[in-house]
């Protein structure tokens, strides 16, 4: 019988390991200052609300003075710096989501910035306009999905480069043991890590967590499935497309397959990512804008340095591309299909899989496999006993991307996964050689519900919708009310792509460092110039009236000559609207206005 996580028992509270965080704080509020101290028995600092210096405490400092108001928090995850002055971001709320390698790990449930802006009164009336827009975007980022953290465990890293790593590192602070690539919060650390400030600094991971429990030959087996998204290119669905100029694409995932049986630990990676091109696709109001390769004397070592990279870090490389063959997608696979003849030892596989899985057909993935099988089965999984003991080693990597690299990424890389899940049962002996998940219908509906519940949390943070397809990977065809759901995030996407994600660009800019607040720069929002997207409304409100003016004249044409007349006119006033906003979409639609395209 398979669990999930939640009805899985929790781990009990350990002592701190070393290198650990604290795992309950207490916040002090005082008027001039914020006192945070360790519950646990660690150490506590202050920051000053009039400029945001941090200082280190000792028990006897972190306890006095009483005129306060006392709180609990779960972690300080990092300060960013604006016009008038510091800003502390802390966890105010947490859910346990499961455990890493015998770690508690934890889901932020709720965050919010501590205002350490007493020089606001001193700012210029621009710049209070200025720094009201940049703490809306604050209270965006507070609402950020999917990040997960442990106080004891690095989670940045997965098990096969953790365990080739001398023991030695754990005594380090986490943040030193960490992927650089995977902290979320890295750009939030910086004050902390000049202060000393090390059993206070949390790495945050955002990406996806998700743990199921089930028996196989009376033992537990317990499956992990953990994505960690690269901060490298972070960005939202519209506005971080394709590659920079090092070669980090948006929406770049390394997804672990974790599996855990009779002390054995198991590990199966895959990378998705965006087609490693220079090119954009920019809203307009329609519903697939078009893809716009950008023409760079640099292409040809924009996608060398990626891959590179990639095989750098992951070995082999397969690279599997899920695109269409006709119109845009078509333009795009081709340029990408080129510049990878270009490269040596990467193998590039096109599938066309609204194509070739018409229907809704999920086993037709099937023919994917068959040209791939023999590369993955050379990479392998990464294979370790309890006594530490590497049994097997992965030396490759399957990248898997479609435009968004969502919904038809997810499905393809639950049905890889699924047949190296196979593979590494039958290894550790929880399945016979020709054993499989799918026998047990118990087992083979958890596993595709966390990859279904997998797909949705990565579609939410790129893309602020529901991921398309789940259907296939739950039930391997599209049903009714799949299609409807389908339907509702699609229209979902739409809204949010054309009139949201620009605010949510910015929030995601200012947050990871790619654009730094400074009195010497020049306002962002100094241009005084005409903000369509404010008109859109008024636009919105005279179409919708002049649909209804001409249907209501033509109801009564009969009885009266002049409402043809009427209907006409209003007819025609909407036509000019519907037609103004069409050739103007791009300026009607969100967009960034701190970096707009990087």
């Amino acid at each position: 019988m398979a669990t999930d996580a939640d009805d899985a028992p929790l781990l009990a509270e350990e002592p701190l390991r070393p290198g650990a965080c604290s795992r309950e704080l207490e916040l002090r509020e005082f008027r001039d200052r914020y006192v945070i101290r360790s519950i646990d028995g660690g150490g506590a600092f202050a920051v000053s609300r009039s400029n945001g210096s941090l200082s280190r405490l000792s028990a006897e400092e972190a306890a006095a003075g009483s005129d306060c108001k006392v709180s609990k928090i779960y972690g300080v995850v990092g300060m960013i710096r604006l016009l008038a002055g510091n800003y502390v971001l802390v966890i105010t709320s947490r859910k346990d989501a499961g455990s890493y390698q015998g770690s508690p790990v934890y889901n932020v449930n709720s965050m919010k910035f501590l205002c350490c802006n007493e020089a606001m009164k001193h700012l210029t009336a621009q710049e209070k306009r200025d720094e009201a827009y940049f703490m809306s975007l604050l209270r965006i980022a507070e609402t950020t999905h999917g990040l997960y953290y442990s106080y004891d465990r690095d989670l940045t890293l997965n098990l096969q480069r953790a365990s080739k790593l001398p023991a030695r590192r754990v005594h380090k602070p986490l943040w030193k043991q960490a992927d650089p690539r995977f902290i979320w919060n890295k750009n939030l650390l910086e004050e902390f890590i000049e202060s000393k400030l090390d059993e206070f600094i949390i790495p945050l991971v955002q990406g996806s967590f998700r743990t199921v429990q089930f028996t196989l030959k009376e033992a537990p087996v317990r499956i992990t499935l953990f994505s960690r998204r690269c901060n490298r290119r972070l960005g939202t669905r519209m506005w971080r497309r394709g590659a920079n100029l090092e070669g980090a694409t948006a929406n770049f995932v390394e997804t672990e397959q974790l599996v855990e049986y009779e002390g054995l630990m198991s590990s199966f990676i895959q990378v998705r990512g965006s087609i490693p091109l220079l090119w954009e696709q920019i809203v307009d109001l329609s519903y697939k804008p078009c893809l716009n390769i950008i023409q760079h004397e640099e292409m040809p070592k924009v996608v060398q340095r990626h891959f590179h990279d990639l095989s750098q870090r992951y070995g082999d490389t397969v690279v599997v591309d899920l695109t269409d063959k006709q119109g845009d997608e078509g333009n795009l696979s081709n340029a990408f299909a080129a510049e990878m003849e270009r490269i040596p030892n990467i193998r590039y596989v096109h599938f066309d899989f609204h194509h070739i899985c018409r229907g809704g057909n999920f086993d037709n993935l099937q023919a994917l496999y068959n040209q791939i099988e023999e590369a993955i089965q050379k990479q392998g999984y990464f294979l370790i006993n309890t006594k530490g003991e590497i049994l097997l080693e992965q030396n490759g990597v399957v990248r898997s991307n479609c435009i968004d690299c969502l919904d038809r990424t997810n499905v393809t890389q639950s049905f890889l996964a699924r047949k190296s899940l196979d593979l590494q049962l039958q290894r550790m002996g929880a399945l016979s050689s020709s054993g499989s998940i799918s026998q047990s219908e118990d087992i083979s509906d958890a596993f595709k519900k966390i990859w279904v519940e997998h797909g949705d949390e990565l579609s939410l943070e790129y893309a602020g919708s529901y991921a398309l397809k789940g259907d296939l990977v739950r039930y391997g065809r599209q049903t009714l009310p799949g299609l409807i759901k389908d339907g509702m995030s699609a229209l979902s996407r739409y809204y949010l792509n054309n009139f949201h994600d620009g605010v949510r660009q910015d929030a995601l800019d200012l947050i990871s460092g790619y654009y730094a607040v400074s009195k010497s720069i020049s306002s962002p929002f100094q241009n005084g110039g005409f903000e369509s997207a404010t008109y859109l409304p008024v636009a919105s409100a005279i179409i919708v009236g002049g649909i209804t003016a001409t249907t209501f004249t033509l109801s009564q044409v009969g009885r009266n000559a002049q409402h043809f007349i009427t209907s006409i006119i209003c007819a025609g006033l909407t036509a000019g609207v519907v037609a103004l906003v069409k050739a103007n979409g791009k300026q009607f639609c969100s967009k960034p206005r701190l970096c707009g395209l990087i």
